[in-house]
């Protein structure tokens, strides 16, 4: 049967041509979502700061966590720490007295923001470090006096730092004067250097007795064995590894390790997704086009072919269509995965020291998955035109009312079934981190239930909705009798624009939610009369605190944690005078308690007051703290509340991300006034900083709503097309009984309101139902669902417009062949 499947597909082009879209378009996203995946597992972080070193001891970058598998079996699993994991500086004078070590260099790492620089990725060091980069001065002298210093090429041009110069420059302590008093030969791409004396530096990082890494320059081969053996053979130093080659850069750029992981979740889930949405579109592609060939099916079956010859003959086709579509969308997909790693780079998701990974491997597994989803899109597809007697074939190839084999109908209840599980599980799924799956496979599963019952779901509709279009005499009757004959037709048009409603109102809504929920926390929990920041140093505080009036100062300081290997974000705050800043809506216990060793944490985690919980601080350091209070508004405060002095010591940048600020009589000007100093410091109130953080994190989802509609979208045109092309012969026979190519476009028109109006009578339902239980879950029943008029009417009016375009094109090009009346 290959033989007549071949002549198939190359006397039917036209017919094959709705399939080749269809499996290009979702090989393309497949590839685009792995690349990320692939960027994430094999992505590589080369050295800048440390590229001169042949060998590196750096601190662990992970936390481990002993798991146990039953029977005896266990595994150790790791995840990666929020910030750099420092060593001990005693063990640079163990490993240089090493008989295979030439020479060993140290380093401590520290903030410094320069006016003019950037304003994340600035950090400063002692010059003693400058041989691990194999740095050599361009200009001037080394740095001699603490307010001096050396900028790396790159900084200097940005900063109009050339010898000579005098820079107001940010650290944790205060806003210092720097004297430039040399520019290195070098610059660096991915972050700005600014070298101090030796002392200096180590003073500024306010980690006595331990550097930020340890370059060693072997003198014999067996240097890296040996400093991994006197790592091993003293117990007393904390978790430390030996880094070469590419491995060094993990250690420089800490927080690639976290990126990484976040590339792996995000591509794993996107490429989940868009395979799903793939499936969906591919299966509905080729059930319009099988039923397209009914007759063509019927004729085969009633000259002896038996059911097993078609569906191998059909099987055939979707290979040979497969292995092309496949194999060319695979390879356009790369391009695709380069594209969505530069928008998250753009978006600060992830470093831009991570390069893109183009591996064959995705390419290998979009075409795998593309070829194998056609040809199992096309084989179910095949099942009930080919399951009939030869007999009744041809009595089966024409239009008839919609019926489903009761195989498919039973799988269209179960998928039913389990989304409705999971929809009603997001009602006690407290944590965004847990319900954005969920509620997107919810949406998926009632998306796939939908097309499997498409039939009956749209002969319903159409039932119900061909009264008012037989108010139409011509365009209207016509139209309802096309709709309730054609019913399978209605469902592949349907799907699509179902699934884009209601993905697009599932990601546009859980975001304006979680938005809502945080600001309306933070707005009742917020008590400050002015916030002031960002980055804001000790030396500043001091200030803010010295206005006249002002009464209570809370400093705000936020990172990440693990408890044990789940990530929970932290809000650090000074306990002093808390009540009159904050109001975390406390459910148990009492924040007067909070101090160094104990921990505030948002209710429904499953802390209890009283408990003690072993946590991971964000520099690798282990604590032990008692919980004395939980609270309600995590959404708006993060889920665990810790003492400032406890988490800004163990964190690469201890400026505070903001200042809360209470008192009476205090105005704007007297802030901004105490600040003039450095002018990268804002005063802003409530609102100004409500709203700010209200707009964080939404980027995400944006990107990932414009992927699948841009793929959702190619499909519904893709589907209009093959369903309006095909039915060239019933508008010439609609022209030989008198009707005019007006009421022909006015019946396509009807037919595709109806089809809009289904769809996004389906898609908000789906939608709807997913998001209330949602917003129910993740704000425990104290926030409704947030819907923006505004976004609702832009994705009904998107989806209309959709459709029309699809149909008006199309529509045109096949009524053009018609002579005019």
């Amino acid at each position: 049967m290959l033989r007549f499947a071949l002549a198939t597909v190359r006397h039917r082009k036209a017919g094959f041509a709705g399939a080749f879209v269809a499996l290009f378009c979702a090989a393309a996203l497949i590839c685009g979502c792995g690349t990320l995946l692939a960027t994430g597992i094999a992505g590589e972080v080369r050295p800048e700061r440390y590229a001169a070193a042949p060998l590196l001891v750096a601190g662990d970058q992970n936390v481990h966590v002993v798991q146990d598998k039953g029977k005896g079996r266990t595994k150790v699993k790791a995840k990666p720490i929020a910030d750099r994991a420092w060593v001990p500086a005693a063990l640079a004078e163990r490993i240089r007295a090493l008989p295979s070590v030439r020479a060993v260099a140290t380093e401590v790492t520290f903030p410094v923001l320069l006016p003019g620089g950037p304003t994340s990725g600035s950090w400063g060091h002692g010059w003693e470090s400058a041989p691990l980069a194999g740095l050599t001065l361009a200009a001037g002298r080394a740095p001699s006096a603490p307010d001096e210093v050396v900028l790396d090429a790159a900084t200097a041009a940005r900063t109009h730092g050339s010898p000579g110069a005098t820079l107001r420059a940010r650290t944790a302590s205060g806003t210092l004067a720097l004297h430039v008093v040399g520019v290195t030969a070098q610059g660096f791409a991915a972050q700005a250097a600014v070298f101090f004396t030796p002392d200096q530096a180590r003073q500024l990082a306010g980690h006595d007795g331990l550097v930020s890494a340890i370059g060693v320059f072997p003198a014999a081969p067996s240097a890296g064995s040996d400093v991994q053996a006197l790592i091993n053979a003293s117990p007393a130093v904390p978790a430390v590894v030996v880094r070469t080659g590419a491995d060094r850069g993990a250690a420089e750029f800490p927080d690639a390790s976290t990126a990484r992981a976040r590339l792996i979740s995000m591509g794993a889930v996107l490429a989940g997704t868009s395979l799903i949405v793939a499936l969906l579109v591919v299966v509905g592609t080729f059930g319009l086009s099988i039923q397209q060939r009914q007759r063509e099916i019927a004729v085969l079956r009633a000259v002896a072919a038996t059911g097993r010859q078609v569906r191998r003959m059909i099987g055939g086709e979707a290979l040979t269509v497969g292995l092309a579509a496949g194999t060319l969308g695979a390879v356009a997909g790369l391009p695709v995965g380069g594209w969505l790693h530069d928008r998250f780079v753009a978006l600060d998701v992830i470093p831009s020291n991570i390069a893109v990974v183009r591996s064959p491997f995705p390419v290998l597994a979009a075409a795998g998955a593309t070829v194998l989803a056609g040809w199992a899109a096309a084989r179910i597809s095949a099942r009930r035109a080919t399951a009939i007697r030869p007999v009744e074939a041809l009595g089966e190839a024409g239009p008839r009312p919609p019926r489903l084999s009761w195989p498919r109908a039973l799988c269209g209840a179960l998928t039913a079934a389990g989304a409705l599980v999971l929809t009603l599980l997001l009602t006690v799924l407290h944590s965004d981190a847990a319900s954005t799956p969920v509620c997107f496979v919810a949406v998926l599963l009632w998306c796939t239930a939908l097309a499997l019952l498409g039939p009956l779901a749209a002969g319903g509709a159409t039932a119900v909705l061909g009264l008012p279009l037989r108010l139409s005499p011509v365009g209207g009757y016509l139209a309802a009798h096309n709709l309730r004959t054609a019913a399978h037709r209605l469902a592949s048009v349907v799907t699509p624009l179902t699934l884009l409603t209601a993905m697009a109102c599932t990601i546009l809504f859980s975001q304006s939610t979680l938005a809502h929920a945080a600001g309306d926390q933070l707005a009742r929990g917020d008590r400050a009369d002015f916030v002031v920041g960002p980055r804001v140093p000790s030396d500043a505080v001091a200030a803010v605190a010295a206005v006249p009036g002002v009464r209570t100062v809370t400093r705000v300081l936020h990172t990440q944690v693990r408890d044990g290997l789940t990530e929970r974000s932290v809000q650090a705050v000074t306990p002093e005078r808390l009540s009159d800043t904050l109001d975390l809506g406390v459910t148990a216990g009492d924040l007067g308690g909070l101090t160094d060793g104990t921990a505030a944490a948002a209710a429904g985690l499953g802390y209890r007051v009283g408990e003690r919980i072993r946590l991971t601080l964000a520099d690798g350091t282990p604590a032990e703290l008692t919980v004395v209070a939980l609270y309600a508004r995590g959404l708006g405060f993060g889920d665990l509340t810790l003492a400032h002095d406890l988490v800004a010591a163990h964190v690469d940048v201890p400026l505070d991300d903001e200042v809360l600020v209470r008192g009476a009589g205090v105005t704007r000007s007297a802030l901004a006034a105490a600040l003039r100093t450095d002018p990268g410091i804002g005063v802003l109130d409530r609102a100004a900083a409500q709203a700010a953080q209200n707009t964080a994190g939404a980027e995400i989802g944006y990107v990932t709503l414009g992927l699948i509609t841009a793929f959702v979208s190619i499909a519904v045109l893709n589907t209009l097309a093959m369903s309006i092309t095909d039915r060239r012969q019933e508008f010439a026979a609609l022209h030989l009984v008198g009707a005019t190519r007006r009421q022909v476009r006015r019946m396509l028109g009807w037919e595709t309101a109806t089809a809009v109006v289904i769809a996004t009578a389906f898609g908000l339902a789906i939608a709807f139902a997913v998001l209330v239980t949602y917003a129910d879950g993740i704000t425990r029943g104290t926030d409704a669902l947030a819907l923006p008029l505004r976004r609702l009417a832009l994705v009904m009016a998107g989806t209309a417009a959709l459709a029309a375009v699809g149909t008006w094109l199309p529509a045109r090009a096949a009524l053009r062949a018609q002579p005019r009346r």
